[in-house]
């Protein structure tokens, strides 16, 4: 399916030092600005106390979450189980314990409505969020050794190293931007981080796909230009799925609430530099490291004089 078919073939690799230095510019600020400010954590991670609270009626959440902050404290809130549940996350707090953290959200939320009351209690402390943090990192290192190999086996060493060093290079620059911002870094954020790595491998198999169908059909092209006939060839299919995605990513941006606000922003980060990194960042490292039409095009077999031994005159 296509919304259009474009005649003539964009030269994308005639810019491609170009595309590489603002790849690598951008790259290595979002490295600068995670070694300077560093990732703002979710309590998951840094550890902190969680209150699981009732209310009669069906709970205003947003109005907990107002309630909370004009009193200074900074809290994640959502439903929990039911309307009336409401399960509030604070940060660890060294100067009170969790039962006097506890004593004084219930005083704030009982000015609002009476009928609050207290369910559950619990610390979460920062050893759990180190073992998180480890395991989220652990998840990382594994998908991209899973993505190198793959790739390694289904075309050559060249695309796998091509497709990691530009996948990575979307997750460096998503975390550079929470940086940045000091966005709040949680679980679902880090989930976030897991799909686009998952979902602009899948856009980097599509291309390369292309540029090995081109290099058998294109036999007197260079390579430059048959990457540049394979981008070409995928343009319409990248903004069919990537358009479709971003409409529901941007749906759970708009209207999703403070939940799955950093949760979206994190996808429509990750599917904007996807596109830019599977087309512009992937490709022209494919390029430069030297792959050639001998690697997918194998020689004509040699025959011999003992092959026709047995003919008949």
């Amino acid at each position: 399916m296509e919304f259009f078919k474009i005649r003539r073939t964009i030269p994308f690799m005639r810019h491609a030092l170009v595309f590489n230095v603002v790849s690598a510019v951008t790259f290595l600020l979002a490295i600068f600005f995670l070694a300077t400010r560093g990732l703002n954590f979710s309590i998951e991670f840094t550890g902190g106390t969680l209150l699981e609270v009732s209310y009669q009626q069906s709970a205003d959440v947003d109005g907990v979450r107002r309630a909370l902050e004009q009193s200074g404290y900074k809290a994640e809130v959502q439903n929990f189980g039911s309307s009336r549940d409401v399960l509030i996350r604070l940060h660890a707090d060294a100067s009170q314990s969790s039962a006097q953290l506890s004593e004084k959200v219930h005083a704030v939320l009982h000015k609002g409505d009476p009928s609050v009351e207290v369910r559950r209690v619990e610390y979460v402390g920062p050893q759990v969020g180190e073992e998180l943090a480890e395991y989220g990192a652990l998840a990382l290192l594994v998908t991209a050794v899973g993505i190198v190999l793959y790739l390694w086996m289904r075309f050559e060493w060249r695309f796998g190293l091509s497709a990691i060093i530009a996948n990575l290079h979307d997750v460096v620059i998503i975390l550079g931007f929470f940086a940045y911002f000091q966005w709040e870094f949680s679980l679902p954020v880090l989930a976030a981080v897991l799909a686009v790595l998952g979902y602009s491998v899948n856009e980097s198999v599509v291309v390369f796909d292309r540029v090995r169908e081109m290099i058998r059909k294109m036999r007197r092209a260079s390579v430059p230009e048959v990457i540049d006939a394979a981008i070409t060839g995928t343009i319409s299919r990248t903004i069919i799925t990537h358009g479709s995605t971003q409409v529901m990513v941007t749906t759970m941006l708009l209207f999703g609430g403070p939940a799955l606000h950093y949760f979206a922003l994190a996808l429509t980060i990750g599917i904007l530099f996807g596109i830019y990194s599977s087309v512009l960042v992937a490709s022209p490292l494919l390029m430069w490291l030297g792959v050639d039409r001998a690697q997918f095009i194998k020689p004509p077999r040699k025959t011999t004089g003992d092959e026709n031994d047995g003919a008949v005159v």
